[in-house]
């Protein structure tokens, strides 16, 4: 039988907690095969992010169309897209590729403050690949940079959400981590609002929340799951992944990838 696949197009994370290695293992564990097109090299720990350097817009398009003419793609999710180019060369391939199921985690910094993307490709961002998402997954900050607004309140999340989905993703999904209180993510469809809460864990900051929710909500849009279903099963996957997370370095802690969505109805 054939597996479902999900391809992520993102940076590399040399500790293992983030960007594509988080995704291949959310990927695995919800029982989704993964593909990789890698678009930066981080030299990045718990602590922070050291050095990086960006791989050319054409080795990029390449891993795309090696993946895409072999094994192809149910989904796909992009993370780390750091210049114009890339982000430019990662759209035509979405296009041309006729990737409909796309989720967009618009990273721009990282945990640790980091900048993951040129100054000047926030607005490539917004213009050529959101109008391809199906769903967009920003934070707070980022969020407020793509709707060019500050979102303080649930009314100015929700007027934020429907000014990203004004660019072009039928699906916003604006996470509340960033917020105070329960952990409550904010779903809008062009109609409805939907507020996905979990209780906020008491535990050390998390390494590779956002790049994690995002890859799981691609896996389970791999499986077939409509968009609610796969935000609503990413939302509880993240949550016990931190839940049981484990320490390894000296700053943030690591996602535990060991368990499914499913497993929790055997315990």
């Amino acid at each position: 039988m054939r597996r479902p696949t999900a391809l992520t197009i993102a940076g590399s994370d040399s500790s293992g907690g983030a960007g594509v290695q988080a995704d291949l293992k959310a990927m695995h564990a919800l029982g989704v095969h993964g593909t990789s097109a890698l678009t930066s090299i981080t030299a990045q720990n718990t602590l922070g992010v050291a050095a990086s350097l960006h791989l050319p817009p054409s080795l990029v398009a390449a891993q795309i169309d090696a993946v895409m003419d072999d094994v192809g793609a149910d989904a796909a999710k992009t993370g780390m897209l750091a210049t114009n180019e890339i982000i430019e060369v990662v759209a035509d391939r979405v296009r041309g590729r006729g990737i409909e199921k796309l989720v967009v985690d618009p990273v721009m910094v990282a945990t640790s403050g980091a900048r993951l993307i040129e100054e000047g490709a926030v607005e490539t961002l917004r213009d050529s690949l959101l109008p391809l998402a199906l769903v967009v997954t920003p934070n707070i900050p980022e969020a407020n940079i793509l709707s060019e607004s500050e979102i303080v309140s649930d009314a100015t999340a929700e007027s934020a959400a429907r000014a990203i989905r004004d660019l072009g993703p039928p699906f916003v999904l604006i996470k509340g981590g960033h917020l105070e209180g329960d952990a409550t993510d904010l779903l809008f469809d062009g109609e409805d609002f939907t507020r996905l809460t979990a209780r906020r864990i008491g535990a050390a900051k998390a390494h590779g929340t956002g790049c994690t929710l995002s890859a799981a909500i691609a896996a389970g849009l791999a499986l077939g799951l409509n968009e609610r279903e796969s935000v609503a099963r990413a939302k509880e996957y993240v949550t016990r992944a931190i839940e049981s997370a484990f320490a390894l370095g000296k700053g943030s802690s690591f996602l535990d990838h060991r368990w499914t969505a499913e497993a929790k109805e055997t315990e």
